[in-house]
């Protein structure tokens, strides 16, 4: 899953994405309302927590442009201010989600979560396929039962493959959805994840590569 986090409290911001990225997400940080719209024009985010008071242009203002440009991106909006009416106004100009500081990291990440799964196709918080089970949650995984130990980045991979359910998923897709915006784009970095996934799942071998296409999970 790849987030954007958009808050001009530095700390803020930075702690959110190094536990972000501890759940195995592509994440890339902005501190000012001016540079998330740069950034959201390049790269596709599923999710992006939005705080509204920001510098050069404010969250409200970012909020409604990405939807007038028509973007996929789920907004979840974060704010100091609690009243009912700040959370109202928030949801109505086309935010998803609204969450209030401060808050639970585990309540951020749960609702991270539940937005990714609807920034595309409908998925079950429980990938499951071929006998493998991803739970992105609580950031486990077996086959057949049998614990499966991955890298963040591993696990990142296997989660987009299961998205997928069966269809192939390219490595532009899968460089994009697992890496942040400072990863070269000629690199063979989404091979050699793709050979680890493989031997740590074991044999048979369930991750088919499909010549010029991508990868899939039969």
């Amino acid at each position: 899953m790849r987030v954007l986090v958009v808050e001009d409290e530095r700390l803020l911001a930075d702690a959110i994405a190094v536990g972000l990225r501890r759940q195995a997400m592509a994440v890339d940080v902005v501190y000012d309302g001016g540079a998330a719209l740069e950034r959201a024009t390049v790269n596709g985010y599923d999710v992006v927590v939005l705080d509204r008071q920001l510098p050069v242009t404010s969250g409200d203002d970012v909020c409604r442009a990405l939807l007038e440009s028509g973007s996929p991106s789920r907004i979840l909006m974060l704010t100091a201010a609690d009243a009912i009416a700040e959370r109202v106004a928030g949801l109505g100009l086309g935010a998803d989600d609204y969450l209030t500081k401060p808050f639970a990291f585990a309540e951020l990440t749960a609702r991270i979560h539940a937005l990714g799964r609807r920034s595309g196709p409908a998925t079950p918080p429980v990938l499951t396929r071929a006998g493998i089970r991803l739970d992105p949650q609580h950031h486990t995984v077996t086959r057949d039962d049998e614990p499966i130990t991955l890298s963040r980045k591993e696990f990142a991979v296997l989660a987009e493959l299961l998205r997928a359910d069966g269809a192939p998923v390219s490595a532009e897709h899968l460089l994009e959805k697992a890496w942040d915006e400072h990863i070269d784009p000629f690199t063979g970095v989404v091979r050699y994840t793709i050979m680890m996934v493989r031997r740590k799942l074991g044999d048979p071998t369930l991750i088919e590569t499909e010549p010029g296409v991508g990868y899939r999970i039969r």
